[in-house]
């Protein structure tokens, strides 16, 4: 018998389930309700982040309490850093599947254009015209998620540094450090 789902506030409280692979092809990119339903997936950590700050920490205060011995740095410490990490690899998933869809968008305008140009007939050349225009409205939405998704990491990031002052991604973690500062705006 399947287990019941996880629901109201446990849902954004508990851990991710096992990462699920999400297979992104082009129709995904091109159809703009899939493309925003997958981004909406993927914002849900950053929606959440001050729940999940709370839930690191008690997470990381029973482990400690089942093991019996206290781990590295505070339980606060421990917490931020879990969820850095998480936040870091969200956000890396993010930035390549908008990365792909906007390749793939400009891609797709491109060659309906090239296809539009070289056509004879004049009520064909119409219809491409309007999937190009069509395409060119797609690509702007795909292009705009970039700077929502600079916006959405501002402000994870805004929430996570009032939750975790005294955190700073390790000097090792060369990407993190850069999402970090770009994040920060310096």
């Amino acid at each position: 018998m399947p287990s019941a789902p996880v629901l109201g506030s446990l849902s954004l409280q508990s851990p991710s389930p096992a990462t699920q692979i999400v297979s992104v092809s082009r129709s995904t990119c091109l159809e703009m309700s899939s493309f925003k339903d997958l981004l909406r997936e993927y914002r849900k950590l950053d929606d959440s982040i001050t729940i999940r700050l709370n839930r690191e920490a008690a997470m990381v205060r029973d482990q400690e309490r089942i093991s019996g011995r206290p781990g590295r740095g505070s339980v606060q410490d421990q917490a931020c850093s879990n969820l850095w990490q998480e936040l870091v690899s969200n956000w890396n998933r993010r930035q390549r599947l908008i990365q792909y869809c906007v390749d793939v968008v400009d891609q797709s305008k491109e060659e309906k254009r090239r296809v539009a140009q070289a056509e004879e007939d004049t009520a064909k050349r119409r219809t491409l015209e309007a999937e190009v225009f069509s395409d060119d409205v797609k690509r702007n939405q795909v292009h705009n998620e970039l700077s929502i998704d600079t916006i959405v990491k501002q402000r994870s990031l805004q929430a996570f540094r009032s939750r975790c002052r005294y955190f700073v991604p390790p000097a090792t973690d060369q990407e993190a450090r850069k999402l970090w500062d770009a994040a920060s705006g310096n």
